[in-house]
């Protein structure tokens, strides 16, 4: 019976292959185009076949080849070599995407109207001769998403017309047929439904469907979304695509400041400062927001002295940053622009000048914990008494935002090493505790020390001694740190536990001279006194001067 069935099915494609197709169909046939896709090293990954479907560029094609792609291009039926730019939608449950060329091309229309269940269509297949255009039969219709159609074609599914356009017989494409993954029966999928998908998620670079791609996606067409997909991909993209999302965004927002932000930063970055510069007079000449332009023009200036480690470097100063800020603050008195005056006039020197702004802008509306913490700065700078310095310190604790995170937390740092200055040593292990429960125990190894080292001064020598035991667990090929938990234990009268720890910290750096001297004087304190007599001569072997008294004493 099956046997029957497909004779008369072939029997049919055979007859309607033989009718002639309209003009329109003809035409259709010349959207039609090979695509190719590479890998990174430049070698072949998939073929497969799209239509374009607007003569800006757009067009529809299966996901699967791009999938590990790196590059691709396409050929038109005139033979035209194309490079695909940009992805501007996808879809893996169904596998189709819609990119785009930055070229004009002939586009074919979509169709309003569906195909229903044994109609026939006219299947197109790509030529750079004649087009190979011939009738086939839509065997089923289902219904995808309330509004969209998903074909069984009467054909098998084959290489040779994977992504290739189902026709009506106004030449108008109704579907694309599915590329082949390991033969059987074809399907094709809504050429409508395609041409709906775009990338208008800010977190598109982030898509773990899309990234099975290095081309980059479409920028969304909404600035704000645009922004935040530029900023996710100066991590997530490579150079190549970021430097491409930027030329993106500055051709879509001329006179947006972000773009050419985001290129000057590239380009300090890259030491062109000749070119960062050259972007920032662009973003002044062209941005709609011209103080926002001079602001960020300053703080690159700003960023490029205060971080710079070229000391030959002379082609901008902190008086240029000042220059660009007091022009952004001419044209827009807003207090963000003299919060950044008052940090480059700090970077001068210029303490007290600094200390009057940072002072007066805790009375506006971005008064903050931030400012507090710098004009504590500068009374530090300026010798000012503790008191004063704590007194700010407080207030920049107190204006913390509730409930409280880890963004406040160097602010209780801050406050906790003022104490300590202050001699407030119980208060200041209150902040330092405070600290560290912000930062969920993620501290820098160097905190974890300085605790320790107050905890001894409280005479806390547990918590000393598991706080030493975390700087290590931190930074555990740092001698340094090892060789002061032995000098603790043999404080605190465990000297086994001492000589353990030297061990460590010489099988780490067998030269650190500490370790040595702890060690032996560990030993002399167990009886061990020849032992520890050696240990305490390694230690002068390798310089160390208090060695030489040491053994003097004890020999």
């Amino acid at each position: 019976m099956k046997r029957i069935f497909f004779i008369a099915i072939a029997a049919i494609f055979i007859s309607v292959n033989s009718f002639s197709q309209s003009s329109n169909i003809q035409k259709t046939a010349k959207s039609v185009f090979l695509l190719t896709t590479f890998k990174a090293d430049g070698s072949i990954l998939a073929t497969s076949h799209g239509v374009f479907v607007s003569d800006n560029g757009e067009a529809i094609a299966p996901w699967k080849p791009f999938e590990g792609a790196d590059s691709a291009i396409v050929i038109t039926t005139g033979g035209k070599a194309m490079n695909v730019d940009v992805i501007v939608g996808a879809n893996s449950i169904y596998g189709v995407c819609k990119f785009k060329v930055n070229e004009k091309t002939t586009a074919a229309p979509i169709s309003s109207t569906k195909f229903s269940a044994n109609a026939k269509a006219w299947l197109t297949e790509y030529s750079l001769k004649k087009p190979n255009i011939r009738q086939t039969l839509i065997k089923g219709a289902e219904t995808f998403m309330d509004k969209y159609s998903y074909y069984i074609l009467s054909t098998d599914a084959s290489d040779e017309t994977g992504g290739c356009p189902l026709l009506n017989d106004r030449g108008e494409v109704v579907a694309l047929v599915e590329q082949a993954v390991s033969g059987g029966i074809g399907h094709a999928v809504d050429a409508n439904f395609i041409n709906s998908l775009t990338v208008d998620s800010k977190m598109a670079v982030h898509d773990p469907n899309l990234s099975k791609t290095t081309i980059r996606t479409q920028l969304p067409a909404n600035e704000d979304d645009a922004l935040i997909t530029l900023l996710l991909a100066a991590e997530a993209s490579s150079e190549k695509n970021y430097n491409k999302y930027i030329d993106d965004f500055i051709r879509m927002f001329p006179n947006s400041v972000d773009g050419y932000t985001a290129r000057a930063r590239k380009q300090l970055a890259a030491e062109n400062i000749d070119g960062a510069e050259n972007t920032m007079k662009e973003a002044v000449s062209k941005a709609t927001d011209k103080a926002n332009a001079h602001f960020e023009f300053s703080k690159i200036i700003y960023d490029k002295v205060v971080y710079n480690t070229d000391s030959t470097f002379s082609k901008w100063t902190l008086e240029n940053a000042l220059s660009e800020i007091r022009e952004a603050y001419n044209i827009k008195q807003d207090p963000t622009y003299k919060h950044h005056e008052a940090r480059i006039i700090y970077s001068q020197g210029n303490y007290e000048e600094a200390l009057d702004i940072f002072t007066s802008l805790t009375a506006t509306p971005i008064r903050n914990s931030e400012l507090f913490y710098e004009a504590a700065q500068c009374k530090q700078n300026l010798n000012a008494p503790h008191e004063e310095i704590l007194q700010l310190l407080d207030s920049a604790v107190a204006v913390c935002p509730q409930p409280l995170t880890n963004i406040s937390a160097p602010y209780f740092l801050a406050r906790g090493e003022a104490r300590i200055n202050a001699g407030q040593l119980r208060p200041a292990l209150a902040d330092y505790n405070k600290y560290d429960t912000l930062m969920v125990g993620n501290g820098a190894p160097e905190f974890y020390y300085k605790r320790h080292k107050l905890e001894i001064s409280l005479k806390q020598y547990q918590q000393a001694l598991n706080d030493i035991a975390h700087t290590i667990l931190l930074a555990p090929r740092e001698p340094f740190y090892i060789a002061e938990m032995a000098t603790l234990y043999l404080k605190v009268n465990q000297p086994e536990r001492a000589i353990k720890s030297c061990d460590l910290c010489i099988s780490v750096d067998e030269n650190f001279a500490d370790a040595y001297i702890i060690k032996g004087l560990a030993q002399i304190q167990t009886n061990n006194k020849e032992e520890g007599l050696k240990n305490l001569e390694k230690a002068r072997e390798l310089g160390d001067e208090r060695a030489q008294g040491l053994i003097e004493k004890y020999k």
